[in-house]
């Protein structure tokens, strides 16, 4: 709930006094500043409104308070001091008379310290709901591994309230507390709109065509209640019933609709085992295609080297529980639609590397290779996720040996580094040879540069604009910048900014 006008005038540094005796317990959605006669065409309600009362006189009080109040403001703060050097008597007699909170605000306090003050109290009250609703889930979710009663039981008591689960004829499954139970029969006329299928793109609680729902509100014996179906076809799995003495406020309802989340989740596992079932059966009969969970179409094959995790990671989510996996030697292979590729590679992300091959229709065994040897590209060159149409890219140090490549990096490389020469080869090689770029990417003159690279050539004994000689320069500079036993750059060779000034 927002901040009440008695909650802002008693913060001790604005310092507001109240002309109109005690406070009401209106809540203060905004503040408003204005110095119009008539400024209720740009409010909503509930604002705070502060003016100086520059326009303000005693024969247009009357009509100033009138209109405010019309509005619906959550009060008026009057500024002294700055207009008027005391609140008029005129505005306070007509603030009294017809309802009006109004405030003094002194003259030290400006307005935007009004404003200010009501801004970070109605962040922290949307903090707390964020807090509130998040630590709900959590509790549903740890609720959620005993069944669907614990689900409904944690529920009521979040809610400070009751819960009922019905079954899609409308029977009480679980009641909490247990006197709920007689509150099903005043709820089933209602369900008959909730057993038709909500319209297509239709959000929760919406009516679809037809006076047809996919949730429903309605009062009864002073109590505020909430039904919302449960499951994910056309026809309701069960109904989730949750009452209270007021109504729900946001973070109430985040935390209702996590629960009709799991139990929706719930509800749906025994449809996910018959799908199961099925594949298996079409398999032994030879017929693979006519299985539901059988991937159709082109498909990608993942080779994926986070063991276990990988299988935790599909079963999470509706997409990858449609990807058959089967643990190979080092890693699990996943077969997955073309079409979903991009959403299971996301949801695999972190359990380790992947390899992905390129889409199969007729041969998921050669997808199944090139899967591996993208697997295998990856683990060396420290990818997450590597596609096997992306192996010519990984460039030619690639497939070097990295303890045979940091042997030939080492040793072309000592004469440049015993004579601090590393940096300026490395810009000159990253400019290709242009010395005007390196010498600004070193931050020397060009003829610094020029005469550097030149004692470069003597220690080396080669010519770095000879194309030969660069190439294995770069390719040393790159080699000598990859961390760890991997190598792995497409192209640049710059491992921080040049140290030589």
């Amino acid at each position: 709930m927002p901040p009440t006008l008695a909650a802002v005038a008693a913060l001790p540094q604005l310092g507001l006094r109240s002309r109109t005796g005690p406070l009401p317990d209106a809540p203060v959605v905004w503040v408003a500043v204005s110095e119009l006669e008539d400024p209720t065409p740009f409010l909503e309600g509930g604002e705070l409104v502060l003016t100086t009362g520059m326009r303000l006189t005693p024969a247009n009080a009357a009509g100033y308070v009138s209109r405010l109040v019309g509005r619906g403001v959550a009060g008026l703060g009057f500024a002294v001091g700055v207009i008027h050097e005391t609140v008029p008597a005129e505005l306070i007699a007509e603030a009294r008379g017809q309802g009006l909170a109004l405030l003094e605000v002194p003259r030290p306090t400006p307005f935007i310290a009004v404003g200010k003050a009501v801004s970070r109290m109605l962040a922290a009250e949307w903090y707390e709901d964020v807090t509130r609703a998040y630590q709900g889930q959590r509790e549903l979710t740890r609720a959620a591994l005993t069944g669907p009663g614990a689900v409904v039981t944690r529920l009521a008591r979040l809610l400070g309230g009751w819960a009922l689960l019905l079954d899609a004829s409308g029977a009480v499954e679980h009641a909490e507390p247990a006197g709920a139970r007689d509150r099903a029969g005043a709820l089933a006329p209602e369900l008959a709109r909730l057993r038709r299928r909500p319209a297509k793109g239709g959000r929760a609680g919406a009516p679809a065509e037809g006076g047809q729902a996919a949730s429903l509100a309605l009062s009864d014996h002073g109590d505020h209640i909430a039904v919302q179906r449960i499951g994910l076809g056309g026809r309701p799995r069960g109904f989730l019933a949750v009452g209270t003495g007021t109504p729900l406020q946001p973070a109430a309802h985040t935390i209702v609709g996590a629960a009709v989340a799991l139990l929706t989740l719930q509800s749906e596992g025994p449809r996910t085992g018959r799908d199961l079932r099925a594949s298996v059966a079409a398999l032994l009969l030879g017929r693979p295609g006519d299985g539901p969970a059988v991937p159709r179409g082109p498909v990608r094959v993942l080779a994926c080297a986070g063991g276990t995790a990988v299988l935790d990671a599909l079963e999470s989510d509706p997409a990858g529980a449609r990807c058959p996996a089967v643990p190979l030697d080092g890693h699990i292979a996943v077969v997955v639609p073309d079409e979903l590729s991009g959403t299971v590679e996301a949801l695999l992300a972190g359990t380790g590397p992947i390899g992905v091959s390129s889409p199969a229709s007729e041969d998921p065994a050669a997808a199944l290779r090139e899967a591996e040897e993208a697997l295998a590209a990856a683990r060396q060159t420290g990818k997450d996720v590597l596609h096997y149409a992306d192996l010519p890219g990984q460039g030619v140090i690639g497939l070097l040996d990295p303890a045979l490549a940091r042997t030939f990096a080492d040793t072309l490389l000592a004469p440049l580094r015993k004579e601090d020469l590393v940096e300026t080869v490395r810009a000159y090689v990253e400019a290709n040879g242009q010395g005007e770029a390196a010498a600004r990417a070193l931050g020397v003159h060009r003829h610094t540069l020029r005469a550097r690279m030149r004692k470069a050539a003597d220690v080396l004994g080669r010519d770095p604009d000879d194309p030969g000689v660069r190439a294995e320069l770069w390719i040393a500079l790159a080699v000598m910048s990859s961390r760890g036993d991997r190598i792995g750059h497409r192209g640049d060779s710059h491992s921080g900014p040049a140290e030589i000034a």
